[in-house]
């Protein structure tokens, strides 16, 4: 979360290489938050599958709002759309999951 949300920070505190790439932090937040995610989700989920949702859909939506942040930093003009239908895509997976362990 703090790389994500205070990147400036991460980057003088932890990561101290240089240059400061302000996307490549956000990204960075947004994979150690779906990790982050995936491991809470293990405590109270026993099914693979569900935490591998969990922790892929936490990590794509965070990354769908780096690409949003960052638009005007580079990469393609398609990147958030891409990234938002694949976060889409995981969460409705994870949703299917848990209705076929309640049935």
């Amino acid at each position: 979360m703090w790389s994500f949300g205070w990147p400036e920070s991460f980057h003088r505190t932890i990561a101290t290489f240089d240059p400061f790439n302000l996307h490549l932090f956000h990204d960075l937040g947004a994979f150690q938050l779906g990790v982050g995610v995936a491991l809470l989700g293990a405590l109270f989920w026993r099914d693979a599958l569900v935490v591998a949702l969990l922790g892929g859909s936490a990590g794509a939506i965070v990354h769908f709002i780096s690409h949003l942040m960052d638009r005007d930093l580079g990469g393609r003009s398609s990147d958030p759309l891409t990234l938002g239908i694949l976060a889409v895509i995981l969460l409705l997976g994870l949703v299917l999951r848990l209705r076929a362990l309640r049935e």
